[in-house]
């Protein structure tokens, strides 16, 4: 006789920008420790965070980002070679020799909380197509028609996200988001929040998750926190 083990549902908001390459890596690495633990069952919450939010609406040349960022080629250099690294061992090949621009992403945080909102599992989908171009094909997500095509490969409506980001719908809400992460002592990203309570700040390693994991089931089991 087969025993099915009684699975924990919790929600995880994930405060994260698309361009944010510690971001990608934390949700490769948030991936596999949710594979390696079936007795959780997640909902994800993509939420607001921007790395640059005084950026120009049209972006900036990305050599000229990364001097001002880092002082210089040469620590951009190491900064980058080490993520590099990190990303190779969560399986991702970055290729931050394609990006020519560092866009606002404005445009890409309104996509997500408007895909989200429709289709969940939808919205994980773009999140992941919205790193993957920017990260590995050097696709600039701070243009509407790069958003569009995306949205449309996720399996949402391209023509009604093209529509939506014409407007101003949601744009409020977004930057109410972001503000309100910093309130919270958000300053960096990836964070993780789980059932509104515990919070894990950085990429971390898959295995990082399971002791807030066996708190937060411990804790329904015994009534001390709701289901």
């Amino acid at each position: 006789m087969t025993v099915t083990q009684d699975r924990t549902r919790l929600e995880i908001d994930v405060y994260s920008d698309p361009i944010c390459p510690w971001c990608f890596i934390g949700k490769r690495r948030l991936e596999e420790g949710l594979a390696q633990r079936p007795d959780i069952e997640a909902q994800i919450f993509w939420r607001t965070f921007q790395l640059n939010p005084h950026m120009p609406p049209q972006g900036m040349d990305r050599k000229t980002y990364l001097e001002t960022k880092f002082g210089g080629p040469e620590n951009a250099q190491r900064v980058y070679g080490n993520i590099a690294e990190a990303g190779l061992a969560a399986g991702i090949e970055f290729r931050f020799d394609l990006i020519d621009t560092t866009p606002n992403t404005q445009f890409a945080h309104r996509l997500i909380r408007y895909c989200q909102g429709q289709d969940p599992e939808w919205t994980e989908k773009l999140v992941t197509i919205l790193f993957e171009g920017y990260f590995l094909q050097g696709l600039n997500i701070g243009e509407i028609d790069v958003l569009v095509d995306m949205a449309s490969k996720a399996g949402f409506d391209g023509e009604a996200a093209g529509s939506f980001l014409d407007g101003n719908e949601l744009h409020r809400d977004v930057l109410e988001e972001d503000s309100a992460a910093r309130r919270l002592g958000i300053n960096g990203v990836p964070c993780f929040i789980i059932e509104k309570q515990f919070a894990l700040s950085g990429a971390q390693e898959p295995k990082a998750f399971f002791s807030l994991f066996d708190l937060i089931a411990e804790k329904k089991r015994t009534g001390e926190m709701s289901s």
